[in-house]
């Protein structure tokens, strides 16, 4: 089904909006602009609707961000791994191989921190999915990836899905919360037919259902776990490229887009390109984005 489209809201638009991520104890949205290399913030308010709240500098090409226990966030940036504290000062926690690009990144309940990783030549299979343990050890738990661009995990904690850009698919591993480890895997989205579309960003509702941004279709689908086409959001943005459900009753599905590289024809279709697009769907509600609990210091590489 083809739902009404999503609505552009009114906040400065990005360069590439990436990662969005719902902070419920602190109300907030977080998102990342890689182009700008920055870290935005935005209220989302059921009366007003959503303002922005406040940026912050990283320096280097961003591509996800976390709430932690303390008071810093937790970043998927450069090479690595970064820490950003409130008044705007970065921390480099760990660098991966050089080279590396940064990826889609999320904590899960126990508070494990993943993010994806591809490798310095952006071939097929070079890419990995990392883990931020909570003794702070920082190891592989998938290799053979290509761009990771989406994480979510299923209401039971049963089922990780990876979205990746590169191979067109989201893939569903057998998840084991008690030790953070990925097991079999099936595909329950293949795009990879659809032309130059790209899944850019994922997430996954309190009902299980699987919603995914399509780069260059301007659209984001909800799936079921099986992977039935099940509804379609326009967007009026063709690079949509991330989603996130949030507000006080995480019933509002928040869209990232991009306006990077579009060209003046393009532009003047696309006024919106870059902000932040939101709409309600009907009895759909998302479930709630998990801090990282282990150490923003010492982190170190298994073997």
């Amino acid at each position: 089904m083809v739902l009404p489209p999503a609505e552009p809201t009114a906040v400065r638009p990005a360069g590439r909006g990436e990662g969005p991520v719902w902070d419920d104890g602190a109300s907030e949205l977080l998102w990342a602009d890689a182009v700008r290399e920055e870290i935005r913030w935005a209220r989302v308010e059921p009366d007003i609707g959503v303002r922005d709240a406040a940026v912050r500098q990283v320096g280097e090409p961003v591509s996800a961000v976390t709430p932690t226990t303390g008071t810093d966030w937790l970043l998927a940036a450069g090479h690595g791994l970064r820490a950003l504290s409130p008044d705007g000062r970065i921390a480099r926690l760990l660098d991966l191989d050089a080279g590396t690009r940064m990826g889609a990144g999320a904590a899960d309940r126990a508070g494990r921190f993943f993010a994806g990783a591809m490798g310095a030549r952006e071939e097929r299979g070079s890419g990995a999915l990392w883990r931020v343990d909570l003794d702070g050890v920082v190891s592989e738990a998938v290799t053979g990836l290509t761009a990771v661009t989406g994480i979510g995990w299923s209401p039971g904690d049963d089922v990780v899905y990876l979205a990746e850009a590169g191979a067109g698919t989201v893939t569903a591993f057998e998840y084991d919360a008690d030790l953070g480890t990925l097991g079999a895997a099936r595909v329950v989205v293949d795009v990879a037919e659809e032309g130059d579309a790209l899944l850019q960003g994922l997430a996954v509702d309190r009902a299980g259902h699987v919603w995914v941004p399509l780069w260059g279709a301007g659209e984001v689908r909800r799936y079921s776990t099986t992977g039935v086409l099940e509804d379609v959001v326009p967007v009026r943005a063709t690079r949509t490229s991330g989603c996130a459900f949030a507000g006080p009753q995480l019933d509002v599905l928040v869209i990232t887009t991009s306006a990077e590289r579009l060209s003046a024809a393009d532009r003047v279709v696309q006024p919106a390109a870059g902000t932040l697009f939101i709409t309600r769907v009907p009895d759909v509600v998302g479930q709630p984005a998990f801090r990282y609990r282990g150490p923003l210091t010492g982190l170190t590489r298994a073997g």
